[in-house]
């Protein structure tokens, strides 16, 4: 782990931040782990990552016994044919302040209407489906992650461009209208969605498909305590945009108009997941060193928070309010099948780790 240390301490040109933050590990299941989001009452929701084709794409986590069950039940992780209110793959997941836990549905496992499904799990019943359109989604979309802005009755969805072949050059965000349904695809191929040309390096090897470095547009995305900017950014890159999301949300405004009011916020690694504190500092997942860092909002000078030799490509990144704690997932994507001849090397157990913010961090988002 030293090693990896050192690597991301070159990378960035950054030291180990000095505030101690306490990390450990909070669970370790049978399967990987994608995106974490929390019932009204704290307890786990996560997606099992639908690289590794999942039986049940999402379940719930009991920590007294251990044990994990469907999310919302069996039916709902049940492909059929007589209609589609079922989950196909699921990777991105957001609970609300209402309760309220969305999925993000991408639909290419077993080809149905790519949705964000919404459980109450207060009531514990359906609360809304909104489909996304080929308007939204194109053949290349791969719809990643989300913020859920219940301020702008709105959900910003990062479309990382690699679906179905995709070499991120469609990548983009999408918005949909909570009370319309209304989708808007923006930035698609844009400067600051696109990925670069910085493969991403595990243990001294370039992540790559068939001899090709795997390159992955617009990941990571949060939203400020009081819904002002949305931060979000490619996989393979070194940069960390914002926009204000009434700028983003503007309709009168191009795409040339759009542009000129985005802000290059700061330097990163190659990151997944992202979230943020009411402090405005932001934490993010660097896959290639087993980390966790943070963008300090004071000076955005990046710090390295913890690292482990089981955090293997840690992925999502979320605050759960019921006991102050940021988890992050451990996926072992990099450890898949299609990077390793065919046949996977991951393994369980897989792990999920959480470690205390160095402020309060932002729920929902």
């Amino acid at each position: 782990m030293k090693k990896s240390l050192l690597a991301f301490s070159l990378i960035i040109g950054i030291n180990a931040y000095s505030q101690k933050v306490n990390n450990e590990v909070f669970a370790t299941v049978d399967q990987s782990v994608g995106n974490i989001a929390f019932t009204h009452q704290g307890d786990l929701v996560y997606s099992h990552h639908p690289f590794f084709n999942p039986n049940f794409r999402v379940v719930k986590y009991d920590s007294k016994t251990k044990t994990t069950a469907p999310f919302p039940n069996k039916a709902w992780n049940t492909p059929r044919e007589t209609d589609d209110h079922y989950l196909s793959n699921v990777l991105g997941i957001r609970n609300d302040e209402n309760g309220i836990v969305w999925m993000l549905d991408m639909g290419q496992r077993n080809p149905v209407t790519p949705k964000i499904v919404g459980w109450n799990t207060i009531t514990d019943t359906l609360e809304h489906i909104y489909y996304l359109p080929e308007t939204a989604v194109v053949p290349t979309s791969q719809p990643n992650d989300m913020v859920v802005d219940t301020q702008h009755g709105v959900f910003v969805i990062a479309n990382e461009g690699i679906g179905k072949g995709g070499d991120g050059s469609a990548a983009s965000l999408i918005t949909v209208d909570m009370k319309t349904g209304k989708t808007r695809r923006l930035l698609e191929g844009h400067r600051t969605t696109l990925p670069e040309n910085r493969p991403t390096v595990v243990s001294g090897k370039p992540l790559a498909v068939n001899g090709k470095n795997l390159l992955v547009g617009c990941d990571g995305i949060t939203a400020d305590k009081d819904f002002e900017w949305l931060y979000y950014a490619p996989l393979n890159g070194n940069k960390v945009y914002r926009v204000r999301l009434v700028d983003l949300l503007d309709e009168s405004l191009n795409e040339t108009a759009l542009d000129k009011r985005i802000e290059t916020y700061a330097e990163k690694p190659n990151n997944g997941g992202l979230s943020i504190d009411t402090e405005g500092n932001l934490y993010l997942t660097a896959m290639e060193t087993n980390s966790v860092a943070v963008i300090l909002a004071k000076d955005k000078s990046v710090h390295h928070i913890f690292s482990d030799e089981n955090l293997l490509w840690p992925d999502g990144v979320s605050y759960n309010v019921a006991d102050g704690y940021m988890y992050v997932s451990a996926a072992q994507v990099h450890l898949g099948a299609v990077f390793h001849n065919g046949k996977s090397q991951a393994k369980a157990p897989f792990y999920i780790f959480r470690f205390k913010p160095l402020a309060k961090g932002v729920p929902f988002r």
